[in-house]
């Protein structure tokens, strides 16, 4: 709560309310809370529980179809907090990741080596779409970690809470964010391969692809999960843009 900021006239969005334990504590705290839950069970208590304030808003919804950008006015920017579900925090960040511009801050309970992925830097073993993506779109903390038995029932696996504050480079770096992020992807489709096979098998040819990479000084061999956001920006401009099939 305290790593979310001053609630008193922001829109707060909670993902995955659950049991509201978290809810009961943002309710009288923010100005407006949106909290979104897909279960078709404990969406109608949670609306019923908070049927007296009249700054609470139950949406029973997956948050991965919501535009997350609808939930506020122009010029305002969301507060997000969730202890996210396990199987769905990698789309979920992706998810929050393309509405950045309308997002301020998030805080996210994830698993341990979510967070790691997440933090990690260029060249490590956890370095790779999930990492340059989140960073890109702003500064990641891990804030605490909690062991198993803060749980019950107690998962297998360690949680760590993060704090996303959101700042995209895409201007900094003069990319264009929809089709940079597809390039991305192309870049870390296959992570056991090189930079120059991900971008061949996307459909550049090896003649445009060994210029641009010698423009910007990066050898052919060089991986994907070796370079910073910076330096894929850089390959990048340097390629001809790919004529849609």
């Amino acid at each position: 709560m305290d790593a979310l900021g001053d609630l008193t006239h922001r829109t707060v969005v909670e993902i995955g309310p659950g049991k509201a334990a978290i809810t009961e504590l943002l309710a009288p705290r923010a100005g407006r809370l949106i909290a979104i839950e897909l279960d078709r069970e404990l969406a109608p208590r949670l609306r019923d529980r908070f049927a007296s304030q009249s700054n609470v808003e139950v949406i029973e919804n997956d948050v991965l179809k919501i535009n997350l950008a609808s939930l506020v006015p122009p010029g305002e920017k969301l507060l997000v907090v969730g202890n996210l579900p396990y199987f769905l925090t990698s789309d979920i960040l992706f998810h929050l990741a393309a509405h950045s511009w309308a997002i301020q801050r998030a805080v996210l309970m994830v698993q341990r080596e979510v967070a790691d992925r997440v933090a990690a830097n260029p060249g490590s073993r956890d370095y790779g779409l999930l990492s340059i993506t989140v960073q890109l779109h702003g500064r990641v903390e891990k804030l605490l970690t909690l062991p198993p038995e803060a749980f019950a029932p107690p998962p297998e696996v360690h949680s760590t809470v993060l704090r996303w504050t959101f700042e995209p480079r895409y201007v900094d770096l003069e990319v264009s964010p929809a089709p940079f992020t597809a390039f991305l992807r192309h870049c870390f489709a296959q992570k056991r391969k090189t930079l120059v096979n991900n971008l061949r098998a996307a459909g550049w040819q090896p003649t445009d692809i060994a210029a641009a990479l010698a423009a910007v000084d990066i050898a052919p061999t060089a991986r994907a999960e070796a370079l910073t956001a910076a330096q894929l920006a850089a390959v990048w401009k340097h390629l001809p843009r790919l004529q849609p099939n």
